[in-house]
């Protein structure tokens, strides 16, 4: 069976197998809010199920969502993280554990003595069985526009105490982003682009957090069309060829061993204008899945990609 392990973190879902082809879109986010004056406490923050008050700051936080995980360490609430799910691979300093993100236990998280929990999807009723051990869960979901992902950003600050760091990671994200599209020059107007998610032909539609990227770079967007009833369409490979699309960044080189000349490879995808012209960016699947603070690093990256 084809291997989507990305995929499954993408969408912050968990599939029955790793590697199993299922899977739907992410569940739409309640728009992740907060209020507070910056470190102060009592806070109430509002997640995709509603609001969570938390009485004091977090000392001993566990993140069962990777996104979450890169966002908690650029807002130097590091130190407050004592364990992480195992699709946490970054940063080098997270704390290791054997948490599965994949099969997630109360009692296992339970063991960390947390005082609040991070998680992007409530798998098998993982956020009810915490609640009943006492243990407070803030549930942020993937992230369906960028957007989104900055509000989440804040609303981790307001919830760790790290508010004015949340607010500083927006803005240089935001900034990063906004220079890498002026450092394009308009060069992906009228260019087309194909977000490859694994070989299988699962993608992103402009209807996800990572498409919104590449809209504001002018680039139209080949699984739109295909799209209209889920984020994530999976396209053949004929669908693809034909769609002949200026530009494809391979969301799949870790996890399935692709590149520009596996890519070119495939019957028939030598003749994409991408592979002909050199725009197919080999990304790294996590920087190129998350919607974390290293979306701007893949912003970067395109635009270097389309200025050749």
């Amino acid at each position: 069976m084809p291997r989507r392990p990305i995929l499954a973190v993408l969408l912050g879902t968990v599939l029955a197998l790793a590697g199993c082809s299922g899977g739907g879109d992410p569940a739409p986010s309640a728009g992740p809010s907060s209020s507070a004056a910056d470190g102060a406490f009592p806070v109430t923050v509002t997640g995709d199920t509603g609001e969570l008050t938390l009485e004091a700051e977090p000392e001993r936080i566990v993140s069962m969502s990777a996104s979450a995980t890169e966002t908690l360490f650029a807002i130097d609430a590091g130190d407050q993280v004592v364990a992480v799910d195992s699709t946490s691979t970054y940063p080098a300093e997270a704390p290791v554990t054997d948490l599965s993100a994949f099969t997630p236990n109360a009692e296992a998280i339970a063991g960390y003595e947390p005082d609040l929990v991070v998680i992007s999807d409530d798998v098998d009723g993982l956020a009810a069985n915490l609640d009943t051990l006492g243990i407070p869960v803030l549930q942020l979901g993937a992230a369906e526009q960028l957007d989104d992902a900055y509000a989440q950003m804040t609303t981790l600050g307001d919830a760790t105490g790290h508010r004015a760091e949340a607010d500083d990671l927006v803005q240089t994200t935001q900034d990063r982003i906004d220079a890498a599209v002026a450092a394009a020059g308009g060069a992906g107007e009228g260019l087309s682009v194909y977000h490859e998610l694994d070989p299988t032909g699962y993608t992103a539609t402009s209807s996800t957090f990572v498409g919104g990227l590449y809209t504001l770079f002018g680039l139209t967007n080949v699984a739109d069309a295909a799209g209209q009833d889920t984020g994530y369409p999976q396209l053949s490979a004929e669908y693809v060829v034909d769609a002949a699309p200026d530009v494809v960044v391979l969301a799949d080189t870790v996890c399935c061993a692709q590149d520009a000349a596996t890519l070119a490879a495939r019957p028939a995808f030598d003749t994409l204008p991408a592979v002909q012209t050199g725009r197919v960016l080999a990304a790294d699947d996590d920087i190129a899945s998350r919607w974390g603070p290293r979306i701007a690093d893949l912003a970067e990256q395109v635009s270097q990609t389309l200025q050749g």
